[in-house]
């Protein structure tokens, strides 16, 4: 006999979860069988095929500890065009990825397709023809309750979601997680951006503009799978720890193929081995270096005052100096790429002689023209008046060689700012010069000017307000043809040459046009937490309105005074009360005191991660130096002396930046020890 459906409304979409997961692994078994032997022309086909196969598979896998769907709409009416215009209603479960079953019918919607949008986007005053929307709560990766929304009834009235709430407030361990099922309409709203467009999300902390702007490649992924295949994406972070902790965002939502970068793996032409001091760091990323540049690349260029004879058998083919200048200037004036300009020479003067032999009476063709080019002649004028420019060696003589310098930074850098710039040791040689990471950028706009740098489809910028415009400039050629998304806060910008701006950062990225969103919710940092930080903005950040938080968290902030002045012992304690509770803890302290901080940790027999290892049931607990807290998140934080955090920086200001970061990394609760005075604004 049949099974009796259940009555049950938990029991039914625990069926349809279930159902849903053996239709997924029946997907991901019909790829595994397909035999591509009859369908390959070569083996390079072949490897092509096997190739996409193995993505797709990988892309089917079932993540156990992950949902499969976390909500469903019931329309009032039909949606799909197969149906009548007087059927009644469909439903939809909303998920990660799409999922059908043996007939080809959708078993669970992807969360980027429309008709999954009003999940995100309907509300009471607009419900976007929803009936209901249902949320599912999960433990574990169980299906453990459901709750409604009638968005359609009027009678019913506004609640906070409490599994919204708590999905949000979810304990930590791991990498960052996707924020799929909590997506807010103000988020979705940037999410869904168009591909054409380059926007600017403004975020206080804990308002997700990470995970938005994650989610947002992950959409156009979605909506322009092939045009992105061709052209690729890029996120680019502040460091390896924050690349390690996001890592695993795309990947559970199905994307595989997204590059993760910092802007020094970008310009990796040199082996970075020194380190400037902040003056020299914030002059050579202004952008004024890059008219420096430009004529340091042009520099070589020169006119001829000799005449170029080819000879051709028995006859001799005279360009005079004249003529070989105006091709020369033509050239320098379509300001074209230096490299392609010094290709284009050969041939410009090869035409030139052409036209001269069919003057003559010949009738040369392409071939001609192309030894022409090749000619012993042509291609000295070529070497002595264009020559060849490596990038790294023209960077090391700029910054070795005071005459050559001040001829090309003549009234563009004053003489105190070159020799600021200039290297206190002249380096020898590409090889053993002590490169800094400014000049890393400086070879890279080099690079630029010689040989065009190859463009993206889309470019994901993260913590962008720590760019000094040199750097903007380099992440700006990466996405010439395409679009970006630039993530970041004014407030947290801790870097001498920190922007003050974001359309002067988009002006330097080469997108001024780019629309700027600014995000002023925030979802992760408890209100209390938030608040105390806010008190900061006046003195690091004065045109930004402070952020709110939509959690309230009743004693999630603790200020402790610490009078023996030593908060080592406390900072023990403090991390064992965190430890206490579940979830990930961040003990964050000044860089300079975080060896003693190890050193007492592993006396005391707490064990502890680095930032960007992946934390675990067993090891609960990051040491997090202040320079590398940006952009990671932890259930608790405990903050060791925030006067030590300000000192570790060349100014107030930047320290009192760095310490507003520390202070916004906690999502439930945060202590804070000091032995010395707080801040004025904190007191």
């Amino acid at each position: 006999m049949p099974a009796t459906p259940t009555t049950d409304p938990l029991q039914r979409e625990r069926d349809h979860l279930a159902a849903s997961r053996a239709a997924l692994r029946a997907m991901r078994e019909d790829v595994e069988s397909l035999d591509i032997r009859d369908v390959t022309g070569t083996w390079v086909t072949a490897l092509i095929l096997q190739n996409q196969i193995e993505a797709r598979i990988a892309a089917l896998a079932d993540l156990s500890h992950t949902p499969l769907f976390f909500g469903r709409l019931d329309y009032l009416h039909a949606v799909s065009e197969e149906l009548s215009e007087g059927s009644g209603g469909e439903s939809f479960y909303i998920g990660r990825r799409h999922v059908h079953d043996a007939d080809g019918d959708p078993m669970v919607i992807d969360w980027r397709a429309p008709v999954s949008q009003p999940f995100y986007r309907a509300s009471r005053t607009e419900p976007m023809d929803v009936e209901r929307r249902r949320r599912f709560g999960y433990t574990g990766g169980e299906l453990t309750a459901y709750e409604d929304e009638h968005l359609s009834d009027p009678a019913e009235g506004d609640t906070t979601s409490a599994l919204l709430a708590a999905e949000i407030e979810k304990p930590r361990v791991g990498p960052m997680r996707d924020i799929v099922a909590t997506i807010q309409p103000e988020q979705d709203e940037i999410v869904r951006s168009d591909i054409t467009g380059t926007i600017c999300v403004q975020g206080a902390p804990g308002t997700g503009k990470t995970a938005v702007g994650l989610h947002r490649v992950a959409y156009l992924l979605y909506a322009h799978r092939e045009r992105l295949a061709r052209t690729g994406t890029l996120v680019i972070g502040p460091n390896n720890a924050f690349l390690s902790y996001i890592e695993q965002v795309l990947p559970a939502l199905g994307e595989l193929d997204v590059a993760q970068a910092t802007v020094q793996q970008l310009v990796g032409h040199v082996e970075v081995r020194g380190e400037d001091d902040p003056e020299a760091a914030r002059l050579k990323g202004d952008a004024r270096m890059a008219e420096v540049l430009r004529r340091a690349v042009r520099s070589g260029i020169t006119l001829p005052a000799e005449p170029c004879v080819v000879v051709r058998g028995s006859r001799r083919w005279r360009v005079p100096a004249y003529e070989l200048v105006e091709i020369i200037e033509e050239l320098k004036g379509r300001e074209v790429r230096y490299g392609a300009a010094r290709d284009a020479l050969p041939q410009r003067i090869a035409h030139t002689v052409l036209l001269k032999m069919e003057q003559g009476g010949e009738a040369p063709d392409d071939r001609v023209q192309d030894a022409v080019a090749r000619n012993s002649a042509v291609k000295a004028v070529v070497k002595e008046c264009w020559p060849a420019v490596d990038p790294a060696k023209l960077v090391l003589r700029l910054l070795s060689e005071p005459e050559f310098l001040a001829e090309c930074a003549e009234g563009v850098l004053t003489p105190e700012e070159q020799r600021a710039v200039l290297w206190p040791k002249p380096g020898r040689s590409v090889k053993t010069a002590r490169w800094t990471a400014a000049d890393a950028v400086l070879v890279d706009e080099a690079t630029d000017l010689v040989q065009r740098t190859p463009s993206l489809g889309h470019v994901v910028l993260d913590e962008a307000q720590d760019l000094s415009p040199m750097q903007y400039r380099a992440v700006g050629r990466r996405c010439t043809t395409g679009s970006a998304t630039v993530l970041g806060d004014l407030a947290q910008g801790t870097t001498p040459w920190a922007t003050a701006s974001w359309p002067e950062a988009l002006r330097h990225l080469g997108k001024p046009e780019a629309h700027i969103e600014e995000l002023t919710k925030g979802f992760r940092v408890p209100e209390e937490v938030i608040a105390y930080a806010s008190r900061l903005l006046p003195a690091i950040a004065p045109g930004l309105a402070p952020a709110s938080s939509v959690r309230e968290a009743p004693g999630s902030l603790a200020i402790r005074r610490i009078t023996d002045g030593d908060t080592t012992e406390a900072v023990l304690a403090a991390c064992r009360e965190a430890l206490e509770h579940e979830g990930s803890t961040g003990l964050i302290a000044a860089d300079a005191r975080i060896p003693r901080l190890a050193e007492a940790l592993t006396a005391a027999g707490l064990p502890h991660l680095s930032p960007g290892a992946e934390t675990s049931a067993q090891a609960r607990l990051t040491l997090v130096p202040a320079s590398l807290a940006k952009g990671l998140e932890y259930d608790y934080v405990v903050l060791d002396e925030p006067a030590a955090v300000i000192a570790g920086e060349p100014d107030e200001r930047t320290g009192l930046r760095r310490l507003y970061v520390a202070l916004t990394r906690a999502v439930s609760g945060l202590t804070v020890l000091h032995g010395k005075p707080l801040p004025e604004q904190l007191r």
